[in-house]
């Protein structure tokens, strides 16, 4: 049995998802959406919720507001064996939404961040901080109550023995004021994709943004959506193509799932091109269900339905 202990620090919002829309929004009109859905969200509670369906004994650290959407957080966390006893509630504000319309294989959000805002370091459980044996933290950019603290964070929980890995996700405000250099050493496990990645060098080829990153990371999966993924960690370069699966139906947490998949058999201690597979695997296997979170059932149903997506690779 799987003993390594696992502590996700980040957001936690619900995600209002709109498909099969009749064309674009335009301001002073309305258009109509077929299909709505209503799901856990957040990049750092997908990835959580799904680690812990593949088994992985996981907390939560975030905040949620002292309301309906936060309950229903805890619920869904809840019913994945997530451990959430370190998630506070904000009287101050909201449990945060995110509007996602799709469009076939990319969408728009509208985030409101609310109780995502208020998370501190200071939250953290560092008392207990050595019962765990790896520390996640994503969404860097919307959580501006741990942005000034984000190289402390990492370095704390490296010098208190765990492992660690980050997804920055998408800036809304598009500076990308992310120190790379200072903080990635403390990192072990960077995990962009291929947008972030641009974006945060400010380089316009694969070749040079990696080149800019390396010095500073241990090791870089990197999430190249339809391409698959890529890992480099020292002299090792490795590329692995996708699963694609017939069953598709949206990409919402497609991403976070890779991240669950990829954190998995690290802390399983398999070797990394393993570790890049299993995240190419779980990524598509979140693409069959609508949301982030609902593709992973139970240990077992998840094992089957993996089996189909291999058969068509």
């Amino acid at each position: 049995m799987n003993t390594k202990r696992l502590l996700v620090v980040g957001e936690l919002n619900i995600d209002l998802i709109l498909n099969d829309i009749q064309g674009f929004p335009k301001i002073g009109t309305e258009i109509v959406a077929d299909l709505m859905e209503f799901t856990l969200g957040s990049s750092s509670a997908i990835m959580a919720s799904n680690i812990s369906s593949l088994g992985i004994e996981t907390s939560f650290c975030g905040m949620i507001g002292e309301d309906q959407f936060g309950e229903y957080v805890l619920d869904e966390l809840s019913k994945k064996k997530v451990d959430t006893k370190f998630i506070k509630k904000c009287i101050d504000y909201k449990t945060g939404v995110t509007v996602v319309i799709n469009y076939d294989q990319d969408r728009a959000n509208v985030t409101y961040c609310g109780a995502m805002n208020a998370l501190k370091i200071s939250d953290i459980p560092w008392n207990e901080i050595k019962n765990f044996h790896h520390l996640h933290l994503s969404s860097y950019f919307l959580q501006k109550g741990i942005k000034n603290d984000i190289i402390k964070i990492f370095q704390k929980a490296k010098e208190a023995g765990l492992s660690t890995s980050l997804d920055l996700q998408y800036d809304p405000e598009e500076s990308w004021d992310f120190d790379y250099k200072s903080c990635l050493p403390f990192v072990d496990v960077f995990l962009p994709n291929e947008a972030e990645i641009y974006a945060l060098t400010g380089k316009l080829n694969i070749e040079d943004a990696l080149n800019e990153i390396i010095p500073c990371a241990n090791i870089i999966a990197l999430k190249l959506g339809k391409d698959g993924s890529r890992l480099v960690s020292g002299n090792i370069n490795i590329k692995e193509p996708p699963f694609l699966n017939k069953n598709y139906k949206d990409a919402i947490g497609a991403g976070d799932s890779f991240n669950a998949g990829f954190i998995q058999k690290y802390l399983e201690g398999a070797d990394l091109e393993t570790c890049l597979r299993n995240g190419n695997l779980m990524g598509s296997l979140s693409t069959t269900c609508a949301g982030g979170t609902t593709a992973f059932t139970s240990k077992k149903e998840i094992l089957n339905k993996i089996k189909d997506i291999e058969k068509i690779k």
